[in-house]
């Protein structure tokens, strides 16, 4: 990749990133420290990447450096240690994005990765099985258990409005 082709990668890919972090982290500075981390270590690397490979190559780091990031701040947890009844929202409000954002941050880290990047970024099965180190049939059930998850604590669209 040139600087021309990383210049292009930035313009085009930062916003994604941008927004992929800010989904996890829910803090600004902390989302725009590990978007530059990610470009940084791209640039680093920038004479072995190839440039139709760029922005599969940026959002893989960036996922590999927010993960670095969340376990050095020990906000992973066990999911299996969770309480059952706390993925349930019996609560009238009527704000479904803040439900949703709520939601998933009750997911495990890779649950709530393969969602967000399949969901709001619009990755193939396979892009995100890339990103993630994980392979395509890993990634299908990662987002069935995530939705399935997501539906439990949601609950009935019914019971929000």
């Amino acid at each position: 990749m040139t600087a021309d082709d990383y210049n292009r990668c930035v313009d085009n890919c930062a916003d994604g990133l941008y927004r992929f972090m800010i989904k996890h982290v829910r803090d600004t500075e902390i989302a725009r420290d590990l978007v530059q981390d990610a470009f940084a270590k791209v640039w680093v690397k920038h004479a072995d990447i190839d440039p139709d490979k760029a922005k599969s190559y940026l959002f893989s780091t960036g996922y590999h450096t927010m993960i670095d990031h969340v376990r050095r701040a020990k906000k992973q947890g066990n999911f299996e240690e969770a309480d059952p009844m706390s993925f349930s929202d019996h609560s009238q409000y009527t704000d479904l994005n803040e439900v949703l954002h709520r939601a998933l941050d009750r997911l495990p880290e890779v649950q709530k990765s393969v969602i967000l990047l399949r969901d709001y970024e619009g990755y193939s099965y396979a892009e995100i099985g890339t990103i993630c180190g994980l392979s395509e049939a890993q990634v299908k059930v990662y987002i069935f258990r995530g939705r399935k998850t997501l539906k439990e604590y949601i609950g009935k669209v019914e019971n929000l409005v």
